[in-house]
């Protein structure tokens, strides 16, 4: 059940601090604050947020160029999983890709992640390949996971 009052909206340069602790909580290698807030000197770099109150509770970033992009980031603080917040953030940036005419999309996924490739897979995202030892602490394999409109 999603978190009463639950919002998706665009991230701005002032939701990067929140964002950057989201990240922290999620991952053992996060991006850093700075990371995030360079994400506004490119253009193609699209970033949604989700709000429960004043507080944000997950996030998705997608980046951009011509028709193609990457997301590279989703998270979702680990108090709220299970709640369905990623597959409406993934739902949003799918529709956010459409406007903008971005036909493919490219992710990497931990290989273990079942939960995360579960979801990918329901808006139609494919397994491609696989990238050795992508990810650190632990190290492991990616997915490298396609989707195509």
């Amino acid at each position: 059940m999603m978190p009463v009052g639950l919002e998706i909206k665009e991230m701005t340069l002032k939701d990067c601090s929140q964002v950057a602790k989201v990240e922290e909580s999620c991952f053992s290698v996060p991006w850093s604050l700075k990371s995030f807030e360079d994400t506004f000197l490119y253009q193609g770099n699209h970033y949604l947020t989700a709000w429960s109150g004043d507080k944000i509770i997950g996030f998705i970033g997608m980046m951009a160029v011509g028709e193609e992009a990457d997301i590279t980031n989703v998270a979702v603080l680990p108090t709220y999983r299970k709640e369905g917040i990623a597959s409406l953030l993934v739902k949003e940036i799918l529709d956010v890709a459409v406007k903008y005419k971005i036909h493919k999309i490219l992710l990497e996924v931990r290989a273990s992640n079942k939960a995360a490739i579960r979801l990918y897979e329901k808006y139609e995202f494919h397994f491609l390949s696989t990238r050795n030892n992508y990810y650190e602490m632990p190290t492991e394999d990616a997915d490298i996971m396609c989707w195509s409109n």
